[in-house]
């Protein structure tokens, strides 16, 4: 079995920041970990009583010296739409070059997000992820952010395949994705919502709150009932007013809900978003809702059946000032954290691993550096920028 070492890191996850860190892994998963020079024993004496043990001079074993740089967790994304020019929409090849741009970002392990089309493309593309999801692990299934949503909330997805969640088109969409469907986005003021997030669930499906015009009681209802996010909080949905709190102060005051956050500094201001780690710890997930600009130029591109128009890094339907998703990466992402939301780093890194790990399952062992955990790790300088990605116990091309 191949084997890898990571060695001399400042060592960064939900638990903590720990000096002089290593690990070791073999196959996809870590077997050990510790501090100092402890892990050349580790690797030669094996991890359990029936492990031979790793050679660290062979040539199945990669070294990897961290020089005393930052190692975290793999990232985590729930909520994107493309990358590198390629969105997620348009076939698998598109989708596989989307998501080489992300990993290059420190992005290990993803949900491919679905905008509203019509039912048949909408089960297609599910299809599709389905057939990647069994042949690629780092793709963990699918988020089907429409078409069950608010019209006048609908931010950058096309009108004209909004519908209400009938019972029939739920199942059907579950149908289609053959188990993969991960995470769903509704709108709970809709005809049949209730009903339906309880279909969506007993299919094993988390259910977010989003682009919706509800307020605090709607919303909370739909939390009771078993919701468990909220999708790009602030973002599509009414704000926080004094005499209407509004979707956010509802999953803020449920703890059970996990609240995504985009903080590319242009969906939600840095000093609001540090606002929301005050109010939910724990509870922040950091995504991107990338379209496929990010990791790529600004131009013309599509998002759906929309144009969508790129300038100096912010996306909007063409001829209009609608914000059309985020050209944002998971490293910018933690870096906007730390430097711009001056979040305490290892808070920052949570919302990128351990927190969105939560959501997806405990079974996943994702989010942490610890023996029996996937060996998903990012490497990164002092100012915050990737220079190395882990999966699987693999290094990442680059």
């Amino acid at each position: 079995m191949s084997g890898l070492v990571i060695h001399s890191a400042r060592k960064l996850d939900a638990e903590g920041l720990v000096d002089d860190f290593w690990l070791v892994a073999e196959g996809a998963h870590i077997t050990a970990t510790g501090t100092g020079a402890g892990w050349r024993e580790a690797v030669r004496s094996g991890t359990d009583d029936d492990a031979a043990g790793l050679d660290p001079s062979s040539t199945d074993v990669q070294v990897i010296d961290a020089h005393g740089h930052w190692l975290t967790p793999g990232f985590i994304d729930l909520h994107c739409h493309g990358g590198g020019g390629h969105p997620y929409d348009d076939g698998v090849d598109q989708m596989r070059a989307a998501l080489a741009t992300h990993r290059a970002h420190g992005t290990t392990r993803s949900l491919v997000s679905h905008v509203a089309n019509p039912l048949a493309s909408l089960r297609e593309s599910l299809a599709v992820v389905a057939e990647l999801t069994a042949s690629d692990p780092l793709v963990l299934g699918s988020h089907l952010e429409g078409p069950f949503l608010a019209a006048e909330r609908r931010g950058a997805h096309d009108a004209r395949f909004l519908r209400d969640p009938e019972p029939e088109a739920v199942e059907e969409l579950i149908a289609a994705a053959r188990g993969t469907l991960r995470t769903a986005t509704i709108a709970p003021e809709l005809p049949n919502a209730l009903e339906a997030i309880g279909v969506l669930i007993e299919a094993d499906v988390v259910v977010g709150v989003g682009h919706t015009a509800a307020g605090y009681a709607q919303t909370a209802r739909a939390f009771e009932v078993g919701a468990r996010l909220l999708s790009h909080a602030f973002n599509a949905m009414p704000g926080i007013h004094h005499r209407a709190p509004g979707p956010v102060m509802a999953a803020i005051d449920h703890p059970e809900v996990t609240l995504e956050l985009i903080l590319d500094g242009l969906h939600v201001a840095p000093t609001v978003g540090a606002l929301l780690f005050r109010e939910a710890p724990g509870r922040v997930a950091l995504v991107t809702d990338a379209m496929a600009a990010a990791g790529a130029t600004d131009g013309d591109y599509r998002l759906g059946g929309l144009n969508v128009t790129v300038h100096d890094g912010l996306a909007v339907l063409s001829g209009t000032d609608t914000i059309a998703g985020s050209t944002l990466t998971q490293d910018v992402a933690l870096r906007n954290a730390v430097t711009l939301a001056g979040l305490d780093p290892v808070v920052a890194v949570a919302a990128l691993t351990r927190t969105p790990a939560r959501v997806l399952g405990e079974g996943h062992r994702l989010g942490r550096l610890h023996a029996g955990y996937v060996a998903d790790a990012v490497l990164l300088d002092h100012d915050w920028n990737v220079t190395a990605v882990v999966a699987d116990g693999a290094p990442l091309p680059r």
